[in-house]
């Protein structure tokens, strides 16, 4: 292979790092959020490598020209003089940013540093300023040498301290291998600071020393090959960091959605907890109605009826008091069946005398008597009795769905079904009527029937499923876990 052909080789991988580093660091400051610390120092480096890797290019076009002989055009020497003016402030932009970033962990190196390039950049703009005064160098020499003496060293050097400052901090925030990638990336650009300090030949008294020429004769190696490698480093050290702020990103944001699901799920559990208290609470508050009912008014019908006999019997002689008695007695007989209908209503003393299979098939006969409703009650596996709370609850969603079926399915059959396991029980109320979607019954008087039986069931633990589609019947399932379980019905 020719030195032409090595040249363009080396120059092609020379861009080509930087580019892939510029695109890598394009990619991750889109991805992160605007509050990242990282955000500003991205771009400026992301800006940095695809203008550089662009420039690096450009040199491919000016060998090509030198090889062929022809002269290179004026405005493309500008133009590519240019990239690198625009590619070292970008840098020099991160540099400054990244040495304030990590100014709480400089070292005393550091701070050397930055007064030696102070130093440097003094002697370099009075070294190449006289030169071009005494006519020694052109403006272009000028021009590119100032940009490589005043951005190009600086930038790079100050860059090197900022990310060994940035390596410190890592180490000290115990984010490793953090601390290495950025340790890489600080070689890669402190050997690109050397390597800026040797510039083509020229007449000046620092150009006579540090040029390309001498470099290759000290090292036998052309600089391009060393910027080369450098930038190599720095894309490999830079792809390295990113890797490792995405990997701990999605390691925030996992354990950000491990901890929102765990708030939920307490969230829920506390939801839960409310629901079966205030489902608690109104049963008692039905057993305490229920009681009063049966103990006061109860009693007062009594005393009432009582009472209304000794009227009867001392008005039994006059006739026309007879009609009108024998209807308040009558209305009296209706009381007391209305209130003991609604004792059993809001508390069924079967439930807690017999339990809760006999107190569902006395639930059906009512519902035969009431609606002319015929509900068949089956069970499977080993009937127990359950919690207290577990039982009730179940009844009311028996009652709910026995109610709604009357009301809404068109039907005169229904199914009410049991099935005992070792650790849950299956609920199923089964109709073939009418049917209905269910997601779009939320709104009329069905739906708020399923909402309290949902609820109801919910706060028992209970998962339920609707099942239903117009014409096809409804299939109301739920399961419950078997937590608490009486004594076995012999």
């Amino acid at each position: 292979m020719s030195n032409f052909e090595i040249s363009l080789v080396v120059y092609f991988v020379y861009g080509l790092a930087y580019f892939i580093m510029g695109l890598v660091l394009l990619l991750e400051y889109w991805r992160l959020t605007p509050d990242a610390p990282q955000k500003k120092l991205f771009m400026p480096l992301a800006v940095f490598g695809l203008i550089h890797g662009i420039h690096e290019w450009l040199e491919i076009l000016l060998i090509t020209f030198l090889r062929l002989g022809e002269p290179f055009p004026n405005y493309i020497a500008w133009l590519r003089l240019g990239l690198l003016s625009v590619s070292f402030l970008a840098l020099a932009i991160y540099a400054y940013r990244a040495f304030r970033f990590g100014q709480e962990y400089h070292s005393r190196l550091a701070i050397f540093g930055v007064t030696t390039l102070s130093v440097f950049a003094i002697i370099a703009f009075i070294d190449v300023i006289s030169a071009f005064s005494a006519g020694s160098i052109p403006l272009f020499q000028m021009v590119e040498s100032l940009v490589r003496y005043w951005l190009g060293v600086p930038a790079a050097a100050v860059a090197t301290i900022g990310l060994g400052s940035g390596a410190r901090r890592a180490l000290a925030d115990h984010r490793q291998p953090l601390d290495r990638y950025l340790t890489l990336t600080a070689l890669g650009f402190a050997i690109y600071s050397l390597t800026q300090l040797f510039v083509p030949v020229m007449n000046t008294r620092l150009a006579s020393i540090f040029n390309t020429t001498t470099f290759q004769a000290w090292t036998s190696i052309p600089i391009p090959v060393f910027r080369t490698i450098a930038g190599i480093i720095i894309m490999a050290g830079l792809i390295l960091v990113t890797n490792f702020l995405e990997t701990e990103r999605q390691k925030i944001i996992t354990e950000a959605q491990k901890a929102r699901l765990k708030a939920l799920e307490q969230e829920e559990a506390i939801q839960r907890i409310l629901l079966r208290q205030t489902v608690a609470a109104q049963e008692e508050e039905r057993t305490r109605i229920a009681r009063e009912l049966h103990d006061e008014m109860a009693q007062t019908l009594t005393a009432f009826s009582l009472e209304l006999a000794t009227l009867q019997k001392e008005l039994g002689g006059q006739r026309k008091y007879q009609v009108v008695l024998t209807r308040i007695q009558n209305l009296g007989k209706q009381m007391s069946q209305d209130i003991q209908h609604m004792i059993s209503d809001l508390r069924p003393a079967h439930l807690d005398d017999l339990g809760l299979v006999p107190t569902l098939r006395f639930l059906a006969d009512q519902a035969r008597s009431q609606f002319g409703l015929s509900v068949t009650v089956e069970t499977t596996g080993k009937v127990q009795r359950l919690e207290s709370m577990l039982e009730t609850t179940i009844y009311r969603i028996v009652q709910e769905s026995l109610t709604n079926i009357a009301r809404h399915a068109n039907t005169k059959q229904a199914a009410v079904n049991l099935s005992y396991s070792l650790d849950t029980i299956d609920l199923e109320i089964i109709d073939l009527g009418a049917g209905f979607e269910p997601e779009f019954q939320i709104s009329t008087s069905r739906g708020w029937g399923l909402i309290g039986i949902r609820e109801r069931a919910e706060s028992a633990g209970g998962n339920v499923t609707i099942r239903s589609k117009p014409g096809q019947g409804t299939t109301i399932q739920v399961i419950f876990p078997l937590t608490m379980a009486g004594e076995q019905l012999r």
